[in-house]
């Protein structure tokens, strides 16, 4: 479904972020990458969506290389979805307006449709769908990101950091939307995550990054025992 392959980029000419990046994922698996704070996680993310252009390497998308191919195409062309960890909901607008652009390139009928079937699988849209973004919790916010990506049925969906600034309680939440947006979308998801564990729980694979290259890869619930990613990840034991 995706796979990238030997990328390297970076966001100055002299410093290379990815060096020599290469992973995949197949329909409908969600894969999760872990790793220390400036190992690549969230650079990889933006490579594969196209706000970054790799350097060497390429980015395939069901067989088809877009390595060169912009953000704004790949949400429209090849069906990609991608929420970043900040500012990834307008705050003024209300959660039917974001919704809206979300879908932007749907036709009227098209955009009402997919708005009232997400509004159906997450009633607190419903519930505060004419006010604005910034009276939601920081769970409700990212259910509100995670729908507005969805808009236009996207077939892969990159999340960077989903989890991040939320409780416990709403953080489970969240992860549990997560596995239901795989179940009904049947789309392919691959997250950045800081929570290693409850990320591992709901995932299929993971990859630990280390200083931009894959360092450890295999089955989530195996990695979730495996002493190597808490050297490479935490520095010390996962509990």
């Amino acid at each position: 479904m995706i796979e990238v392959n030997h990328a390297v980029a970076g966001y100055t000419a002299d410093v290379d972020i990815l060096r020599g990046m290469t992973l995949h994922a197949a329909e409908q698996e969600i894969v999760t990458l872990l790793g220390p704070n400036g190992c690549g996680k969230s650079t990889l993310l933006k490579t594969i969506a196209g706000y970054l252009l790799p350097r060497q390497g390429k980015v395939l998308l069901e067989g088809q290389d877009v390595s060169r191919v912009p953000v704004y195409e790949k949400i429209r062309r090849c069906r990609l979805g991608f929420v970043p960890q900040t500012e990834n909901v307008f705050a003024n607008l209300s959660i039917r307006e974001n919704l809206q652009v979300g879908g932007h390139y749907l036709d009227k009928e098209q955009s009402q449709q997919r708005i009232d079937e997400l509004c159906g699988a997450y009633p607190i849209l419903a519930k505060k769908f004419n006010a604005a973004a910034a009276s939601m919790s920081g769970g409700e916010r990212q259910i509100l990101a995670l729908a507005r990506a969805l808009m236009p049925r996207p077939r892969l969906l990159l999340l960077d950091e989903p989890s991040a600034g939320l409780s416990p309680k709403v953080l489970l939440e969240v992860f549990e939307a997560i596995q239901q947006i795989r179940a009904q979308e049947k789309v392919t998801i691959l997250m950045v995550e800081q929570n290693a564990m409850e990320a591992l729980r709901i995932s299929d694979r993971a990859y630990v990054l280390s200083m931009g290259s894959v360092a450890l890869t295999g089955d989530a619930r195996a990695l979730m025992h495996d002493p190597q990613v808490s050297e490479l990840y935490l520095g010390g034991r996962v509990a």
